[in-house]
C-alpha cells in the first residue's frame, strides 16, 4: 500500500512537470481557457499534492523496506561527487553566461538526472529505486524532448531566414561563481540539511 501512495505521488508530480513536453497542445489550451495565473495556481497545487504523496509514501515504505540489491563498496564516494555536480548543474540554470549552461543546454534536467543516478548507486531498497528511478526516467525523457524542441526552434529560424538569438558569451567568472555557491550549498546540505530533512547522514562511513 505504501508503494501505491509513493507511485501515485510520482505520477502526479512528474506528470504535471511533463505537460510542457508530452502534451504542449493540451497545456496551451488549458492556459488559454483558464488564464495563465489560474493555470499556474492549479499547476502549483497539483505539484504540491504530488510532493506530499511522495513524502508520505516514501516515509511509510521506509518502515517495511524490501531489499533489491546491495550497493557496491565505495559507491558512496562516487555518489557524493555526483551530487556535488548536480548542485552545480541545477544552480547554473539560474546564472546567465556560465560555461556549464552553455555546454549542457538544459542543466536543470541534467542536474536531476545526475542526482538520481547518484542515489541509485547507493540505495538498494525497492522504494528507493522506485523514487530515484522514476526521476531518472523522467529526466532522460525530458532532456530528449527539450533537445528536440531546440532543434525545431533552430530549424524554424533558419527557414524564416532569421539569425538565431546570440547567447551571452560564457564567462569563467560566472562559472566560478556557480561552482563556488553550488559547493557552499552542497556542503551545508550534506552536513546539516540532509539529516534534518531526510533523517540520514550522507557522510556517515565516509
Amino acid at each position: 500500500m505504501e508503494l501505491v501512495v509513493l507511485i501515485l505521488g510520482l505520477v502526479v508530480f512528474l506528470g504535471v512537470h511533463s505537460l510542457k513536453f508530452l502534451a504542449p497542445t493540451r497545456r496551451a489550451a488549458w492556459i488559454e481557457e483558464l488564464g495563465e495565473r489560474r493555470f499556474k495556481g492549479r499547476y502549483s497545487i497539483a505539484s504540491a499534492l504530488g510532493l506530499v504523496l511522495i513524502v508520505v509514501g516514501y516515509a511509510q515504505a521506509r518502515l517495511d523496506p524490501v531489499l533489491v540489491w546491495v550497493p557496491p563498496h565505495g559507491a558512496k564516494h562516487l555518489a557524493l561527487l555526483l551530487v556535488w555536480l548536480a548542485f552545480a548543474f541545477i544552480l547554473s540554470a539560474y546564472f546567465p553566461g556560465n560555461e556549464i549552461k552553455g555546454r549542457l543546454h538544459h542543466p536543470m534536467i541534467v542536474g536531476v538526472k545526475t542526482w538520481a543516478i547518484a542515489h541509485l548507486l547507493i540505495n538498494g531498497m525497492l522504494h528507493q529505486m522506485v523514487l530515484f528511478g522514476s526521476f531518472l526516467v523522467w529526466a532522460v525523457v525530458a532532456f530528449i524532448f527539450a533537445r528536440k524542441r531546440d532543434r525545431q526552434a533552430a530549424r524554424a529560424l533558419e527557414e524564416a531566414g532569421l539569425a538565431p538569438q546570440t547567447p551571452i558569451p560564457p564567462s569563467r567568472a560566472a562559472t566560478g561563481l556557480v561552482f563556488s555557491i553550488g559547493t557552499l550549498l552542497y556542503i551545508c546540505f550534506a552536513v546539516w540539511g540532509h539529516v534534518w530533512l531526510i533523517g540520514v547522514d550522507p557522510l556517515r562511513g565516509v
